[in-house]
């Protein structure tokens, strides 16, 4: 298995994602070698770990800032010319051409990689072994770019390689799949949907942020907005339906979490609408430090664009915080106890927001409904699906 990121070492959901489903595999009994690009302090009890190093094959600088959403260009800029690679797109390069040398390392059966990052490795593992290869999508550059036409054409090119060389394709969601088929002119019965879960593993509760504790007691209710601040995320609508429910009711405070290339224009866009006052901005939070955020909000707001799946409302109905989404979204078709709104709604997103944090019983209905729901969409059920794929390509 070819992946980005790993626990602790994530930026966002397709870590996660990769700890739940090794997760879920191994409980299933099966064995899992996950590979990584580069050496890092990370173990799990679900698989076994390998590194994309080899001495003399290729140096590495092990701070170099991988992480599966930034830019090429950030990626230039804050990796300063290191050794390890001087762009994003030449350290793809570079786990690429070890995927064959791991490959002819290992004894396994199938080859599985997520996302474009880690497709070009999992072709070359198939060219070298002649296994089955299943490639898993996490996130096309259609979602990245917001649904907008002008996606980056080497990104798309290394998706659309990888799909077309995989023995199945992996969707997230229906969403996601009809874009992989209209998009990538990837046939509909090589596509599989499975969609993504959540276990306590993956929702932890820790005991801060007093700060927000403080604002529940002197009558403020919490609206929460937790994610990389993109163009798919929609944190601009966020706060454009902020705006308006404000006009109602000034006892509301936003919290915006997250960072991200829109950081700047999210932090600016407060200010020009005049809210400043009822928006805090958390910067990115982990940990315990997340999920007691998820707890102190009253509601939970995924505005997104354009999300092939959405796994923060899952972890948010976990913990009991009722949930706001777009109807944009893989999550939308799994999960029955939540809010919808077409992202761009910001009239609509701003009534259900005043609906919640003015009557208590609706949130509290929306709440116990909203855990229970989510106690019941399991890791071990996308494994079931999984299992079968596989026991498909083995046979």
């Amino acid at each position: 298995m070819f992946g980005w990121e790993f626990p602790p070492h994530n930026s966002g959901g397709l870590g996660v994602a990769c700890q739940g489903i090794t997760r879920s595999l191994s409980e299933r009994g099966f064995e899992v070698i996950f590979v990584m690009p580069k050496k890092l302090d990370v173990s799990s009890p679900w698989a076994r770990m390998v590194f994309a190093e080899r001495p003399g094959v290729v140096e590495y600088a092990v701070n170099s800032p991988l992480t599966p959403y930034v830019t090429s260009s950030k990626y230039k800029k804050e990796n300063g010319g290191s050794i390890y690679a001087n762009n994003l797109f030449d350290e793809v390069e570079r786990y690429t051409r070890m995927g064959s040398v791991i490959a002819k390392e290992e004894e396994f059966d199938v080859i599985y990689a997520h996302d474009w990052l880690s497709f070009g490795a999992g072709i070359e593992a198939k060219k070298a072994t002649g296994k089955p290869f299943i490639a898993h999508v996490h996130a096309t550059e259609f979602d990245r770019s917001g649904g907008n036409a002008s996606v980056n054409s080497h990104v798309y090119d290394v998706e659309k390689a990888g799909m077309e060389a995989a023995d199945r394709v992996v969707a997230v969601s229906d969403f996601t799949k009809q874009i992989i088929v209209s998009k990538y002119g990837i046939p509909a019965d090589k596509v599989r949907v499975v969609h993504n879960g959540i276990d306590e593993s993956t929702a932890p509760s820790g005991d801060g942020l007093k700060r927000m504790r403080n604002l529940k007691s002197s009558g403020f209710k919490i609206v929460l907005f937790l994610g990389r601040l993109t163009l798919q995320k929609g944190p601009d609508y966020f706060l454009r339906a902020a705006k308006k429910v404000l006009e109602h009711d000034p006892k509301v405070m936003f919290v915006v979490s997250g960072s991200g290339d829109m950081e700047e224009e999210i932090l600016q866009l407060a200010g020009k609408l005049d809210i400043s006052r009822n928006v805090l901005f958390t910067g990115f939070l982990a940990g315990s430090d997340r999920h007691e955020m998820y707890m102190a909000a009253d509601l939970f707001v995924m505005p997104s664009v354009s999300e092939p799946f959405g796994i923060t409302p899952l972890e948010s109905m976990k913990l009991g915080t009722p949930v706001l989404i777009s109807k944009q979204s893989g999550v939308s078709e799994v999960v029955h106890h939540a809010l919808k709104v077409d992202f761009w709604d910001i009239d609509e997103m701003a009534s259900k927001i005043l609906s919640v944090v003015s009557h208590d019983a609706l949130r509290e209905s929306l709440a116990d409904n909203a855990k229970r729901e989510a106690d019941r969409i399991t890791w071990a059920d996308a494994a079931v699906k999984l299992d079968g794929i596989l026991q498909e390509l083995v046979r």
